[in-house]
C-alpha cells in the first residue's frame, strides 16, 4: 500500500557533506513518523534520525550535531543532511515511515522501509 524510495548517497571523503532523501507514495492518509536508520556490515540496524508530523525530531547519539533531518509534508518527503562525515558513518541507510493509509473504509497503520542506499565515507 505504501512505497518508500530513497535517493542520494554515494562515496565521499571524511569531513565532507552528503544528503539523502526519501519519498513516500501510495494510499497515504498521514505519515506519523519518517526518518532514517542505518546498518553497517556486521552490526545491528541503528537509529539515525526520525521526524514526526509535527516536526519533532530524534537523533542517534553518534550523529547528533552533525546530521539534520527535515520533511516536507506536502510532498511526503524526508531529507537527511549529513555534515562532517566520518568513516564510521559508512553504512546502508534505510528510510523508515510509520504511515496511516487508506484501506476501504479503514485507516490502518503500518511500518514501511525503503530498499536502502549506500553511504561510504573514505578516510
Amino acid at each position: 500500500q505504501v512505497q518508500l524510495v530513497e535517493s542520494g548517497g554515494g562515496l565521499v571523503q571524511a569531513g565532507w557533506s552528503l544528503s539523502v532523501s526519501c519519498v513516500a507514495s501510495g494510499n497515504i492518509f498521514s505519515i506519523n513518523v519518517m526518518g532514517w536508520y542505518r546498518q553497517a556490515p556486521g552490526k545491528q540496524r541503528e537509529l539515525v534520525a526520525v521526524i514526526a508530523e509535527d516536526g519533532k525530531t530524534k537523533y542517534g547519539d553518534s550523529v547528533l550535531g552533525r546530521f539534520t533531518i527535515s520533511r516536507d509534508n506536502a510532498k511526503n518527503t524526508a531529507y537527511l543532511q549529513m555534515n562532517s562525515l566520518k568513516p564510521q558513518d559508512t553504512a546502508v541507510y534505510y528510510c523508515y515511515a510509520d504511515v496511516t493509509y487508506y484501506s476501504g473504509s479503514y485507516y490502518p497503520t503500518g511500518d514501511y522501509w525503503g530498499q536502502g542506499t549506500q553511504v561510504t565515507v573514505s578516510s
